[in-house]
Parts: structure tokens; C-alpha cells; sequence
């Protein structure tokens, strides 16, 4: 027996561009800022120098992922740009050869070839960019490159993942401070990485292994240097 949808299939791609830079910038907020917090405090430096190394850490952060991602994908959104201006041109120029690579893309997918024509010559008639751009290039509008969007996401979740860490700190005595900003860092991660997983529809458990144990590796070797640095001097 055919067994029927209980409802509409509920899908996330449309989540991937703010999304991906949501997780990067919370994620690198609370590693970053707690591995800096747990370094310095593991030398000799007093309550007062961990906080400024905190703060500077989530301002300085901030800024640097906003400029980070607007500079990188504002480069793949140049691509995008590029390539869309010659796709435009040569369907401008050589319509029937772009129909012929559309065929041929659909025939590849497993159409057969008069079908594929069929089915190539509809799309082009409504819309000849909008279908090269999706089966020829792979760009759609789930994944089209959006500087500013992701500029924003990473800088406003890097703040607030970093904010976390320094709030610990501040409520942590200084003998404490070493395993409470750690210990409440892998938590912060595990709850991003069940958060992350959960608004993206994918596996929880592998998401939650997985930003865990980069951030207790961060955290492990900051915290080893702040120690041995801090004996040294």
C-alpha cells in the first residue's frame, strides 16, 4: 500500500545562507573568547587583565567576522556576477547552441532526448537565464551570496556566543576561572550545536560531537600555553 504525506514536506535549504554564517560566528565566539579567557587566566594575570583580554576579544572578533565574511563572500558573489553576465551574453549571441547544452544536461539526468528538448526549450521560453543559472551553473536562490546578510549574522552571533564566556568569568572567582569559563564553554557549544542542528533538520548527535570536541581542543592547548607561558615569565 502507497502510503500518503501526512502534510507539506518541510525542507531547509532556504536556511543555508544565514545559517551557515549564524553557527560560524557563535561558534568562533564562544572558542575564541573562552580559549583566550582560559589562557590568560591560567598564567598570573589578574581578574582585571582577563576581562580586557575578554572584551577586546569579543569586540575585535566581531569586527573581524563581519569583515571576514563580507570580503569572502562579496568575492563569491563577484563569481556569481561574472558568470551570469557571460551566460547572458552567449544566450544572446548563440541561442540554439544553449539550448542544445541545456538539452544535453537533461538528457545526462536521464531524460530522453526529446523530452529533454522539449523540457529545455519550455524553460528557456519563460525564463533562458533563470534556467541556465540553476542547471548549468548551480546557483539558486538558496544559495546565492548575500554579503551583507552574512557580514551582519556572524558579527551580531559572534557577539553573543563571545558574551557568554565573559559573563562566567565575571561571576567565577579567579582560582575558578580556568574550569568554569571551560566547562561552561563546551555546554554553550553542545546547545549551538543542538540548536544549529535542529533549525538546519540534520543529525543532532553528530552536530553536538562534533563542535564539542573542536572546542574542548581549543580550549585544551590554549590553556597548556597560557600555563607554560605564564610560568615562564
Amino acid at each position: 500500500m502507497v502510503r500518503s504525506h501526512k502534510g507539506p514536506e518541510v525542507h531547509f535549504m532556504s536556511r543555508i545562507g544565514w545559517l551557515r554564517a549564524a553557527v560560524l560566528g557563535a561558534n568562533d565566539g564562544i572558542i575564541s573568547t573562552a580559549s583566550l579567557i582560559v589562557g590568560v587566566a591560567a598564567s598570573a594575570t589578574n581578574k582585571d587583565g582577563i576581562l580586557l583580554t575578554g572584551i577586546a576579544a569579543l569586540v575585535a572578533g566581531s569586527l573581524s567576522m563581519a569583515a571576514g565574511e563580507y570580503v569572502s563572500v562579496s568575492s563569491q558573489s563577484d563569481t556569481e556576477s561574472a558568470d551570469l553576465a557571460r551566460e547572458t551574453e552567449e544566450l544572446r549571441n548563440f541561442p540554439e547552441a544553449e539550448l542544445e547544452e541545456l538539452t544535453q544536461i537533461y538528457v545526462e539526468r536521464g531524460l530522453e532526448e526529446t523530452l529533454a528538448r522539449e523540457v529545455a526549450q519550455q524553460l528557456m521560453k519563460a525564463d533562458p537565464l533563470k534556467a541556465h543559472a540553476r542547471d548549468e551553473l548551480g546557483l539558486s536562490e538558496h544559495t546565492q551570496a548575500k554579503p551583507v546578510q552574512a557580514a551582519l549574522t556572524s558579527a551580531l552571533t559572534f557577539a553573543s556566543g563571545a558574551v557568554f564566556p565573559l559573563l562566567v568569568m565575571l561571576l567565577s572567582p579567579r582560582s575558578y576561572i580556568v574550569w568554569s569559563v571551560a566547562l561552561c564553554a563546551l555546554i554553550f557549544l553542545a546547545l549551538l550545536g543542538a540548536v544549529g542542528a535542529v533549525t538546519g533538520g540534520s543529525p543532532l548527535g553528530k552536530a553536538v560531537i562534533r563542535v564539542t570536541f573542536w572546542g574542548a581542543l581549543a580550549l585544551g592547548i590554549t590553556a597548556g600555553i597560557g600555563r607554560l607561558f605564564g610560568a615562564a615569565i
